[in-house]
């Protein structure tokens, strides 16, 4: 697939082209820019986490070394539509001026006469952060009134936020709509670069690892993937959804009785197209959901009828960490097991550790944001692949193949 090129225009399925914030002119101009700077903190507000803060900065970078004035907007958390300061952008203002080493303007609100005056007399060389959208109910409503009082606060839009593309937002979609000039961030690009080039043309083997807990989660993936894919790996709480459609015992396993069905489809479609729908043949069991339960490894044909599935075993760690090696792309969403708790991490890590083998090796990785994200931050491997998406939801929406809101508002 090669390096990322940030120059780059990107294509569309429809042939569109989405124009990179680096082929528009932004020289004394506002540039309302949709960031994504939903970042983790801990009890006192401190960032534990600022990838999204720090994968952001090219764009920014891009806007203020070319004259322009970056005019950041973005949520954090789920405040319900009201003001509540524990979900203030505040910190995130403060750790961006540290990362930038330049003067970061805090708006008190995202709309609003203060705001408007402040974004009309910033200077180059200063980045304007507003102040958490989800303060008002219409940014999720996409309420024109508050697209149009966003679309006051810039001459050109930019959407660098692939982790909320896809939602119909007013930030994401509704604003978008108001400008003559809409772009994509680099950010954007380099995920749809990524992603796109991985689901239409992967090197191959093409094999995708899918876990988490639920496998109505999954569904329109899998079966979007069952045609792209040669092999997809099974893991998490969701296997044993699989297992139980398989006719094994599954304990007191975590299951969806309601989704029985449609894994028999899917793993009667897998054996119809010859793709090979990998299923766990061990995991490793507890007598109870806690780290310091009692444990033991079985075959999936064993799984006594008072014990709980936990996490995949060593022999399908063997099994799948062979497949990855082999594969020439591999797309991740999602962990193999309860990888909070350290001893039911292992299949998690097992994955993690091929997935950068792979990738030392010549293949292209991509971990599909969300646990999978977290996961591979943990075991400090983030920078052992190819390619760490920001977006969760995004990247699942993304491989379902369906339009993405956010993204379908750069087609100008």
């Amino acid at each position: 697939m090669g390096i990322f090129q940030p120059h780059r225009r990107l294509a569309d399925e429809g042939g569109t082209v989405i124009r990179s914030i680096n082929d528009v002119d932004v020289r004394g101009k506002k540039i309302l820019t949709r960031v994504d700077f939903n970042v983790p903190q801990d009890e006192q507000r401190r960032i534990t986490d600022d990838t999204r803060i720090s994968e952001s900065l090219p764009t920014i970078e891009s806007i203020v070394s070319r004259g322009g004035i970056p005019v950041l907007m973005s949520h954090l958390g789920r405040p319900k539509g009201r003001r509540d300061e524990k979900y203030s952008l505040n910190p995130v203002a403060e750790r961006l001026a540290d990362l930038t080493h330049r003067e970061v303007l805090f708006a008190p609100d995202c709309i609003g006469k203060e705001v408007e005056d402040l974004v009309r007399t910033a200077e180059p060389t200063q980045i304007i952060l507003l102040e958490n959208l989800r303060f008002h109910a219409e940014e999720e409503d996409n309420d024109p009134v508050f697209c149009k009082s966003l679309r006051g606060l810039g001459d050109v839009y930019c959407n660098d936020a692939f982790g909320t593309a896809h939602r119909a937002h007013s930030s994401t979609s509704g604003v978008a709509a108001l400008f003559d000039t809409v772009c994509a961030g680099l950010l954007m690009l380099k995920e749809l670069q990524y992603l796109g080039s991985a689901l239409e043309k992967p090197q191959r083997p093409f094999v995708s690892i899918l876990g988490g807990s639920k496998i109505s989660g999954k569904i329109d993936v899998i079966s979007s993937l069952l045609r792209k894919c040669d092999s997809i790996l099974i893991g998490g709480g969701m296997m044993y959804t699989f297992l139980k459609a398989m006719g094994k015992e599954i304990g007191t396993s975590i299951v969806e009785e309601d989704r029985i069905e449609i894994a028999k489809t899917l793993l009667d479609t897998a054996r119809t197209l010859g793709v090979n729908l990998a299923v766990p043949v061990d995991a490793v069991v507890a007598d109870s959901f806690s780290n310091d339960a009692k444990t033991q490894m079985v075959d999936v044909d064993h799984i006594p009828s008072n014990w709980m599935g936990m996490d995949i075993g060593l022999s399908t760690v063997e099994m799948y960490t062979s497949l990855i090696a082999n594969a020439g792309t591999v797309v991740w969403n999602g962990p193999m097991g309860v990888f909070e708790m350290p001893n039911f991490s292992h299949g998690t890590r097992a994955v993690a550790n091929a997935m950068a083998e792979a990738t030392r090796k010549g293949s292209i990785t991509i971990v599909g944001g969300g646990d999978s994200a977290a996961a591979i931050s943990q075991f400090g491997l983030s920078t052992s692949v190819t390619h760490v998406s920001t977006g969760g939801g995004a990247s699942l929406e993304f491989l379902e193949g369906k339009t993405l809101p956010g993204v379908a508002a750069l087609n100008k």
